[in-house]
């Protein structure tokens, strides 16, 4: 069911990806080499609570899952798409990217945001990815506006990623969300689409983008800990997201240091 939501939720929700985008650009600061993932999840923790907010990812059960995710903050190195979970034996190196990706409940409502940082000095193939990703974030973010559907943001992301002459992934069995009331709500929004179909986008939507997008093949595969999803062929991969309000003019990023 799509939430339309009201003005004072909407007021709660910019307090909270203003709080959420703070929170994140600290602890990307503390991406560099030899610092472990868990020493990121449990900054990302403490950062959040001291806001007195609480983490949406910590014990959060997606339907189907036999566990509950065990941090607050997905961290995702190199070949890892999405929800990789902190270990305290996982040491960043140079020249890893590693995607921090968290949520957090502000007064009972949701936000969710996600970047994809390099370790130290990386590749130039892949801060080519970064750059491209994080730009097709913001194209699927321009077409984002009431009057449009799912379809046109994943049409406008999946013509920029097509673009280009080097052959990326686009991820196809992840994809972004409803946000507010709970961390994932309808609709469902994926990253490639076509224009005009799809749910139509109505001004109080609250929804996050995130285009995954893999330096190789856009198949995936899922480790046993039921959560971390990998490249098939073990090629890096980037992901870059925002919680936006859908307006009748340009979207509001609402995940935005102000």
């Amino acid at each position: 069911m799509i939430i339309i939501k009201t003005k004072e939720e909407i007021e709660i929700l910019r307090e909270g990806g203003r709080h959420l985008a703070t929170v994140l650009f600290k602890v990307k600061e503390k991406v560099v080499p030899g610092v472990s993932t868990k020493e990121l999840d449990q900054y990302a923790e403490k950062l959040i609570r001291e806001m007195g907010d609480t983490p949406a990812f910590l014990n959060y059960r997606p339907a189907g899952a036999k566990t509950p995710f065990p941090a607050s903050l997905c961290v995702s190195v190199n070949d890892e798409v999405v929800h990789g979970i902190p270990n305290k034996k996982r040491i960043l190196k140079e020249g890893d990217i590693v995607s921090i990706d968290l949520g957090l409940n502000h007064k009972g409502l949701f936000t969710d945001m996600a970047m994809t940082v390099g370790v130290g000095k990386v590749s130039a193939a892949n801060h080519k990815l970064l750059a491209i990703t994080e730009q097709a974030l913001l194209v699927g973010i321009g077409a984002a506006r009431g009057g449009n559907t799912v379809g046109d943001v994943g049409h406008a992301i999946e013509s920029f990623i097509g673009a280009h002459k080097d052959a990326y992934g686009i991820v196809e069995v992840l994809s972004g969300h409803g946000v507010g009331r709970a961390i994932h709500e309808d609709p469902y929004i994926p990253n490639f689409g076509k224009k005009g179909k799809g749910e139509k986008l109505f001004p109080g939507m609250v929804i996050a983008i995130e285009p995954m997008i893999n330096l190789g093949t856009k198949n995936v595969t899922v480790d046993d800990d039921e959560y971390t999803f990998r490249t098939a062929d073990g090629k890096k991969s980037a992901h870059f997201e925002h919680t936006i309000l859908i307006t009748e003019g340009e979207a509001e990023v609402l995940t935005r240091l102000r």
